[in-house]
């Protein structure tokens, strides 16, 4: 299998470095047992001569224009952890540069992959449009309001959809490495996890910050900070709308905006997160917790915490 890695200037060191070493310890590996599996034929393509990565150490690229298009181009990080430095940086020339490249290797049959920040450049390239994808968890209502022909699961750590795969924050591009090596060969990707030592996430929903992402907005910030003052009681969404001195379809408008998410779900979300918080930290009984959060009884809170276990398994099967 033959993989473009697309380094641009200021790509995250880690990032980068993660995928090529996943990959090249998949090849020594298969090697190594004699696992008939296909290998990988690793470059790391650039579109100038040289490109220094956010540390500032030099990366050896070849430029990769005009030849023939890769099974896959997987597109790391760069070290732009805010919308203020990443915004400017999609426009770019060398980035305006490597969206072209995309499209074209796109079109002549490459799949396309990026993790974290590097979503952002497939985003841009209109790659993803009208497929499903993840990105890095802080960032998410930027992308939903620059990109809203994507479908967006920012819980998610890893999303294929068709010929696009996206993974989710930093460390998830070893996740992006791996689900390419289980494309090949499961039996060699769970070689690797070990020899990595890694173990998988079924989602970044455990690692996200609620407050960070309610307070990209000041609409959301208000309602989530009511919402967890009233956490307790039964919450009328008529009355939440009133006591923010705005509408139930506005607030419905700017929550899907910002976390993807209508009021009802963020609610039973914040409530949830109490309790884990209050089962870890306290010895109080579930039924006891369940009122604490605002659920008349223990049974509704145990079918959803039961859901949530579900579901994460599910997601670990199907990354």
């Amino acid at each position: 299998m033959r993989i473009f890695v697309l380094a641009l200037e200021g790509v995250f060191d880690t990032g980068l470095t993660t995928v090529l070493d996943a990959l090249t310890t998949a090849n020594e590996l298969a090697r190594a047992t004699g696992m008939a599996t296909p290998g990988f034929e690793i470059t790391v393509a650039g579109m100038r001569p040289e490109v220094r990565t956010a540390l500032g150490l030099q990366v050896p690229v070849r430029d990769m224009t005009g030849a023939p298009a890769p099974d896959w181009v997987v597109v790391p990080a760069l070290n732009r952890t805010t919308t203020d430095l990443l915004v400017p940086s999609l426009g770019r020339m060398d980035v305006v540069e490597a969206l072209g490249a995309l499209r074209s290797w796109h079109s002549a049959g490459s799949h396309v992959g990026a993790a974290c920040t590097g979503t952002f450049v497939l985003a841009e390239s209109g790659l993803l449009d009208g497929r499903e994808a993840t990105t890095t968890w802080w960032l998410s209502p930027m992308f939903r309001q620059r990109y809203p022909q994507v479908h967006l699961d920012a819980h998610r750590i890893v999303v294929p959809s068709g010929s696009t795969v996206t993974a989710g924050a930093a460390l998830s591009h070893l996740d992006l490495a791996l689900w390419l090596i289980r494309n090949n060969s499961p039996e060699l990707a769970a070689l690797v996890g070990r020899y990595l030592v890694f173990d998988s996430r079924p989602s970044q929903s455990a690692f996200a910050i609620s407050d960070h992402l309610a307070h990209s907005d000041p609409l959301v910030e208000r309602f989530d900070r009511w919402v967890r003052e009233h956490l307790h009681t039964a919450i009328a969404l008529d009355a939440a709308a009133e006591e923010l001195a705005t509408s139930k379809r506005t607030l419905t408008r700017r929550l899907n905006e910002v976390l993807g998410k209508t009021p009802v779900e963020y609610i039973q979300d914040l409530r949830v997160e109490r309790a884990v918080h209050l089962l870890k930290t306290s010895k109080l009984s579930v039924d006891r917790i369940a009122e604490q959060v605002g659920y008349a009884d223990g049974v509704t809170l145990r079918t959803l915490l039961r859901r949530r276990i579900g579901k994460g398994v599910r997601e670990v099967r199907a990354s």
